[in-house]
């Protein structure tokens, strides 16, 4: 990989740290020739401390480590993007970033619709609520609907009405979200179960 170390006069180059699965930043630290290197051969993040003067690998006094997962260089090849399987907390504060934001893994769209969900559920007296009314008519209805959606998304598929297939894959993946909170459970620990399986 080619890197432009001499584009600054200090010698050091950006180094975006991104976590690998949940695809947030982490940190932004910077890395000489020398930290790249050690990075590369050690497979944890090691920098250039601007303080220290001197190689620091992220963890070495913590043990929060930044197992190395890929490096990227940017157009430019003068800034790295490097994704990483973090052990603890990245932030010396104790966080989980330096931004002082939770490194939960989401789903876009989907995880706010979670989140209107389990308002839904945690505020069943909602008159107005669809939602909150299945969670009221309880567990048995809510499998029902899924159980129905999931009919009508196969009837869909065999048609040639596209729009009726997507509408009804939506109505499906929404009551299933549903049917997951009524359970105690979210995406992620489906996804869980995948990664383990896969």
């Amino acid at each position: 990989m080619e890197i432009n170390f001499n584009k600054n006069n200090d010698g050091l180059v950006p180094a975006i740290i991104q976590d690998a699965l949940t695809k947030n930043v982490l940190m932004l630290g910077f890395m000489n020739e020398e930290a790249y290197r050690k990075t590369v051969d050690t497979k944890k993040v090691t920098f250039f401390s601007r303080t220290k003067k001197r190689l620091w690998t992220k963890g070495e006094e913590s043990g929060n480590f930044l197992n190395l997962v890929d490096i990227k260089n940017d157009c430019d090849k003068d800034t790295l993007l490097i994704t990483v399987d973090p052990v603890g907390p990245t932030c010396h504060k104790g966080d989980d970033t330096c931004w002082a934001q939770n490194n939960a893994q989401t789903f876009g769209f989907l995880t706010e619709l979670e989140n209107v969900i389990q308002n839904r559920k945690e505020n069943q007296d909602d008159s107005k609520s669809y939602v909150a009314s299945l969670f009221r008519k309880g567990i048995n209805k809510v499998a029902q609907k899924v159980g129905e959606e999931a009919v009508e998304v196969v009837i869909e598929a065999k048609d040639d009405n596209e729009k009726l297939f997507l509408d009804e894959s939506a109505d499906l993946l929404f009551h299933y979200l549903i049917l997951l909170q009524a359970k105690g459970y979210k995406l992620n620990d489906i996804v869980e179960v995948l990664k383990d399986r896969h």
